[in-house]
């Protein structure tokens, strides 16, 4: 199969890999209709971890199952699925408790907790920017859609990107009629920073959304505001 993978900083190509097979009894091969590129494969493409050479990358999936192994009792040949990024075996104490992207059991790495598809140091499972990929512990980790090929763009988010920014916004208590303010870290985990983007194409979804950009590259007197507020109190109040 054609898999795209990590050739060093700044350098990937597609290339003829293996297929994925069942190895284990609670394993499930998936034909890959969507994947997404995640801002955190950045992390790995402009050299700031210790990817391996040669990793199939991509951990936003989505996909038609292709084959089950014997023991998968939930997920069946032909449904169509949402790939969690995190893989969890279901059963491990942190799974059992809510905990399943610490799962104990699916990363043979000492020390290290919690595996995912496709990203450095969470191996060993190669990444779905392929053709094809392999989900180990399928009937846990596997998100059952509505058949066909409605909403695939919109289901895809489901991997990651959709519930990592639900879950934030869940955790920041943020609710219908907030005004809220997009903050980015610096580096060595310094205060936050009001988020400026000048790109035209998110200008404009953000102007649809009704949200208004501190201003870019001008001094803006509510992104100050932002900046100075440690707390984020500035952004906090209700209408």
């Amino acid at each position: 199969m054609k898999a795209l993978r990590y050739k060093g900083p700044f350098s990937v190509a597609v290339e003829d890999v293996p297929d994925p097979r069942i190895e284990q009894p609670a394993d499930a091969i998936i034909r890959i209709t969507t994947t997404n590129i995640c801002g955190s494969d950045l992390h790995m493409y402009e050299d700031r971890t210790n990817v391996e050479q040669d990793k199939v990358l991509g951990h936003e999936n989505m996909g038609v199952v292709q084959e089950v192994g014997a023991g998968v009792d939930r997920i069946k040949v032909g449904d169509r699925v949402s790939v969690p990024f995190n893989i969890g075996c279901g059963t491990c104490k942190n799974c059992l408790e809510g905990w399943s992207s610490f799962c104990l059991r699916t990363n043979p790495n000492e020390g290290v907790d919690g595996a995912a598809y496709g990203y450095a140091q969470m191996c060993p499972y190669p990444g779905g920017q392929a053709e094809y990929l392999r989900v180990p512990y399928a009937d846990f980790n596997l998100l059952e859609l509505p058949p066909g090929d409605d909403f695939e763009r919109d289901f895809t988010m489901l991997s990651d990107i959709f519930p990592t920014g639900y879950h934030g916004a869940e955790l920041a208590g943020v609710r219908t009629g907030d005004r809220v303010a997009g903050l980015r870290r610096r580096s060595r985990g310094a205060a936050g920073r009001p988020q400026r983007d000048a790109g035209r194409r998110r200008s404009g979804v953000r102007r649809r959304q009704g949200s208004r950009p501190p201003g870019a590259g001008r001094k803006d007197r509510h992104a100050d505001r932002l900046q100075h507020s440690r707390s984020g109190r500035a952004a906090a109040g209700r209408h």
